[in-house]
């Protein structure tokens, strides 16, 4: 073989190569364009009902909070008060050390 065939060879090679790289780039654009188009159809739908539900959770775990939970410790606490001022006045011990 010659210089000129090794130099020809070469560049046949070099152009297949980039018509490869090209068509394999080309198969990335697509394959890229797939995914923000899923990514906007399909993903972003459910993170906007997460997050309205999470609203929904937060909003439940308020009003159960100020309607349940404070006045249940409130009552408790003043009833541990009675109890305690009770035992104070009649001289009980209940027990404790």
């Amino acid at each position: 073989m010659s210089l000129g065939s090794v130099r020809d060879l070469s560049i046949i090679i070099l152009a297949l190569e980039s018509l490869v790289v090209g068509v394999l780039l080309s198969v990335l654009i697509v394959q890229v364009t797939r995914l923000i188009r899923m990514l906007r159809d399909e993903v972003m739908p459910i993170l906007y009902s997460t997050q309205e539900t999470l609203g929904t959770v937060r909003g439940t775990a308020t009003f159960v909070s100020d309607r349940v939970v404070q006045p249940v410790v409130k009552m408790s606490s003043y009833t541990a008060g009675v109890r305690q001022a009770v035992s104070v006045l009649f001289g009980r011990n209940n027990g404790r050390g």
